[in-house]
């Protein structure tokens, strides 16, 4: 199965019925605070617009930056997992319109759905992968010899 556009994508109508029923509509304003790394993963969103940056936590300075999220991207995987932390903080980088998810509400409905919860999950584990993916790329081209391609 190819990898979903989009969390709604990933699942049969009467799935994606149930849980747009659950979404909200938000705008958050420009450098939003979304939340916080260490702290109780509540929510979710899919991004409609504008730009997220994710950042971890350096002591002495501002948080450093580690991946930017946009379009259709989902914002937010730490609610699925126990103990439900969030692994990275999240600030908006202008104004951004987002669709916005109860995440005690979303898990319940997997537990109930069990169509529904292997399309979130699936959709979720593939977003992790991809993103690892990338972030294991640019380690690469920060830290290994001559950036990620080898010489002989």
């Amino acid at each position: 199965m190819a990898t979903a556009h989009n969390l709604f994508d990933a699942m049969p109508p009467e799935q994606r019925r149930m849980l747009t029923e659950l979404a909200r509509e938000v705008t958050l304003p420009r450098a939003t605070r979304i939340f916080e790394e260490g702290r109780r993963a509540d929510r979710f969103w899919i991004v409609r617009s504008g730009q997220v940056a994710l950042d971890q936590h350096v002591p002495g300075r501002q948080p450093a930056v580690v991946e930017t999220l946009g379009r259709d991207e989902l914002l937010g995987w730490s609610w699925l997992f126990p103990p439900y932390l969030w692994h990275l903080g999240a600030r908006t980088v202008g104004p951004v319109e987002a669709v916005e998810f109860d995440a005690a509400a979303v898990r319940e409905l997997c537990e109930r759905d069990p169509l529904l919860g292997r399309a979130v999950y699936r959709y979720v584990a593939e977003t992790v992968s991809r993103r690892l993916h990338g972030t294991r790329t640019r380690l690469l081209d920060l830290y290994g010899p001559q950036g990620s391609g080898f010489d002989d």
